[in-house]
């Protein structure tokens, strides 16, 4: 076994970020997919990554906010919960060779190692661009903070975001309500974990309560687990862990990735509860818009969502008391800077998702006009006779491309052959010979070739072109 160790580490170039990374995305349960697993129901470890992609990504310095819908950060969030993820237990629904290879590898001593190494890489390019982003509360009095999160709570509640309302407004409600009940799948029960996490150790004589709270954030969850089920069941899908991997987007694989990352890093206890408080306003601003959108597209009623809330400001001052008070009183002042940090990081994580997830249900549900718009596009460019970067591939049947976002627009043309183009569990899209398809920046979709052969191309649309159209 010790050799085993030493041959793992001796493969890898340890000045290199990159080298760990994609030693860690080499393991055999995170390889890229396969035709038939658009969805992985039966086995919570198979998780693609698209490692090919590592080749040209770089994870060796922060990310700039600007990079947060892109693909390193889809990657990157990606790998980094399978992080996370292999800390915590899993275990698959049915007894099958391919879960049972996938778990192997997934708590391998291997994996073990390079996840150690990997998290801080990945966590230092994810989440650098935090301290860019957030506002200082600008006083290092808890009465401040308390106004902040008051003021907070009310505007969440007036103002429950794009998403909810874009899944309410579009054509195929059944289509937009299970890709929405896909995102909460992929950060609720992330979010519930990591305080399951934050509450193991010892250190209620400096935090009384801190801990049961924690606890009970946790035994609730776990006791929700039929309702939680219940609702999956009712859109035809599966409580397994990761059974939809593809489909996260990665602001939801994100939102949970924030609080993974404040709870694992025990040093940052104070940012963790502060986030901890976006948590518990965001479900409770959320809860009724998610159970109407899910009764809408889907003609499900919940009972999940009657256990997220706030029942009124003063219970908000009494839980921001009980979960900063005591740390306050033994670490002074920049517990209370901590604390908002972290409060205020989770606010700009659920604020991208907002955006993130209303441009993907757009976009989505009017693939149509976006097939118009590539014909309008690509005979633009034709009759100017203007050049545009341009990418050719050459597929074989039953090829597939793992889900995955552009750093730029793109057409899709199909010059040869047939294809499936698919973004949600619902459908799928048939492209055939002369067939095109418009992909904005940051729209989550993949592929599988259907004929013998498919010969596609990818104009690359620059930002002006785009906007034209």
């Amino acid at each position: 076994m010790p050799l085993d160790h030493a041959e793992t580490l001796a493969g890898l170039d340890h000045q290199d970020a990159n080298s760990i990374v994609k030693a860690f995305a080499a393991n055999t349960a995170f390889r890229a997919a396969e035709w038939e697993e658009l969805t992985t129901e039966e086995n919570p470890f198979r998780r693609p990554v698209r490692p090919d992609d590592l080749a040209w990504l770089d994870y060796s310095k922060p990310m700039p906010s600007a990079k947060a819908l892109k693909l390193s950060a889809l990657l990157g969030h990606r790998m980094l919960r399978n992080v996370y993820d292999s800390g915590l237990l899993y275990l698959p629904p049915t007894d099958g060779d391919a879960a049972a290879t996938d778990g192997a590898a997934f708590y391998s001593d291997r994996n073990r190692i390079l996840s150690a190494l990997a998290q801080p890489i990945l966590e230092q390019h994810l989440f650098t661009l935090l301290d860019g982003e957030r506002k200082p509360l600008g006083s290092a009095d808890p009465e401040a903070l308390k106004r902040e999160v008051r003021e907070y709570h009310r505007q969440r509640q007036a103002e429950t975001g794009r998403a909810f309302a874009a899944a309410l407004s579009t054509k195929d409600r059944k289509a937009s309500a299970t890709f929405v009940m896909l995102q909460l799948s992929a950060y609720l029960p992330a979010a519930k974990a990591a305080a399951g996490r934050a509450a193991l150790g010892e250190y209620d004589v400096t935090h009384p309560g801190g801990r049961t709270y924690l606890l009970d954030e946790y035994r609730t969850w776990a006791g929700l687990h039929d309702s939680y089920r219940s609702l999956l069941d009712g859109a035809s899908l599966k409580p397994t862990a990761a059974a939809y991997w593809q489909l996260y987007l990665g602001t939801s694989l994100a939102r949970g990735n924030h609080l993974h990352w404040l709870s694992h890093n025990r040093e940052k206890y104070p940012e963790f509860l502060g986030a901890l408080v976006h948590h518990k306003i965001d479900e409770a601003a959320t809860a009724a818009r998610y159970a109407e959108v899910f009764e809408d597209g889907l003609g499900l009623r919940s009972g999940l969502f009657d256990h997220f809330g706030i029942d009124s400001e003063d219970h908000l001052d009494v839980l921001v008391d009980r979960l900063l008070a005591p740390l306050h009183r033994t670490f002074g002042a920049e517990v209370v800077e901590r604390f908002h940090n972290g409060f205020a990081d989770a606010r700009w994580f659920a604020s991208l998702w907002d955006d993130d997830l209303a441009q993907q249900l757009a976009w989505a549900d009017d693939i149509p006009a976006h097939q118009d718009k590539a014909e309008r596009i690509n005979k633009y460019i034709q009759d100017n006779d203007i050049t545009v970067d341009l990418d050719t591939f050459v597929e074989s049947n039953e090829e597939t491309s793992t889900t995955h976002v552009h750093n730029e627009h793109r057409l899709v043309m199909v010059e040869r052959g047939q294809m499936h183009f698919w973004n949600n569990v619902t459908h799928k899209i048939d492209l055939a010979e002369g067939d095109k398809v418009l992909i904005p920046v940051s729209r989550l979709h993949g592929s599988t070739v259907l004929s013998g052969e498919c010969t596609y191309h990818q104009p690359i649309i620059p930002e002006e072109m785009y906007q034209r159209f």
